[in-house]
């Protein structure tokens, strides 16, 4: 290992199953010589006391939030090993001059991979199915499909359209859906040239069989659905998130749900998690619903790791990283472009 020159403050993770001494994370950074501070912190002062000469900091363990950013003296980068990036205060670091890495193309087809399994186990009433033969309620189960349409035909609305959003679109052709976005950020012919139609918000939630939500977690999407959306749309529908869970009014969905004013709903993701036991979406026939387990895969957590130690080394030795959350902060550092553009403005989700 390179003699020291580099310190990266991380939450320690001492007694946790994630307690490795950050041993994908050094693949990169042991080599140029930055050393990983492991701070058993119990608040978030004690935090910014321990990380304010830090080079860098992981954000892992702990939110980095405006506190924390302002008592940082020397940092350069924060690193999120994921595609969202609302566990830091992305404001507060672009105001400080530092920038924000994320990983947002790391799993993107494991994402679409579990959407599209949620869509297909939510479209065949899968959930209910299983309980009818557990009950020994077999012929039951046919007549349920006698007002449920064929999925050849119908049309999945993506609410944003990322790099997740884009696998999804793929995956959704190959079974004969009509595919429709919204995304007030991205250029119709991105969509166009997926084949897909780009629309406005409200006009996918009136036209939809499928809504999909794939929005990142910001002031604008925070709630972006509630009750009026949710009106909008076919008493047939069937709502699918694996994006954020925040971005839904869980009470609207619920009353939606209940109310007959959609037919159902997937979800990987909630607005708390982990989700209360007691939560009523976690107890509907017509709810299928997974643990926040979408991107989780043999290949995901080691490749995350090594790909935010990637970025921070990135950052360290003095160039902008190759994702960035928040490339307007570029301006107010002192390092160096070597590309044409960021990969993402924003978590690109």
């Amino acid at each position: 290992m390179a003699e020291t020159r580099y310190v990266v403050a991380a939450q320690s993770r001492a007694g946790t199953p994630m307690d490795d001494g950050f041993r994908y994370e050094r693949e990169a950074l042991d080599p140029i010589g930055a050393t990983i501070l492991q701070i058993p912190a119990r608040d978030d002062a004690e935090f910014a006391a321990a990380a304010r000469e830090a080079d860098a900091v992981i954000a892992a363990g702990r939110r980095i939030n405006a506190g924390i950013i302002a008592e940082l003296e020397r940092c350069v980068v924060i690193g999120l090993g994921s595609v969202g990036a609302d566990t830091v205060d992305v404001e507060a670091a672009t105001e400080a001059g530092i920038v924000v890495t994320n990983v947002p193309d790391v799993f993107v087809e494991e994402v679409a991979d579990h959407t599209l399994a949620l869509l297909l186990a939510a479209a065949r009433r899968l959930k209910l199915m299983d309980r009818l033969m557990g009950e020994g309620r077999w012929r039951e189960g046919r007549p349920v499909f006698n007002e449920v349409p064929r999925l050849w035909g119908q049309t999945v609305g993506l609410v944003s359209f990322g790099n997740i959003a884009r696998a999804v679109a793929r995956r959704c052709q190959p079974f004969g859906l009509h595919v429709i976005a919204h995304d007030p950020y991205v250029s119709e012919l991105t969509m166009t040239a997926e084949g897909v139609e780009p629309v406005g918000l409200m006009e996918l939630l009136e036209r939809s069989d499928f809504v999909s939500m794939h929005a990142p977690l910001n002031a604008e999407t925070r709630h972006l659905l509630g009750d009026g959306q949710f009106a909008a749309m076919k008493p047939s529908a069937i709502f699918v998130n694996n994006g954020r869970g925040p971005t839904v009014d869980e009470a609207a969905l619920v009353r939606a749900l209940e109310s007959g004013g959609i037919a159902g709903a997937a979800l990987d993701v909630f607005e708390v998690e982990p989700a209360n036991a007691e939560n009523p979406l976690l107890h509907m026939d017509n709810v299928i619903v997974t643990p926040h387990v979408a991107s989780a895969t043999a290949r995901m957590m080691p490749e995350t790791r090594r790909r935010l130690g990637r970025e921070i080394a990135t950052a360290l030795q003095g160039r902008w990283p190759r994702s960035a959350v928040n490339p307007e902060a570029l301006p107010r550092t002192q390092l160096r472009r070597w590309q044409p553009y960021p990969m993402t403005r924003g978590p690109n989700r």
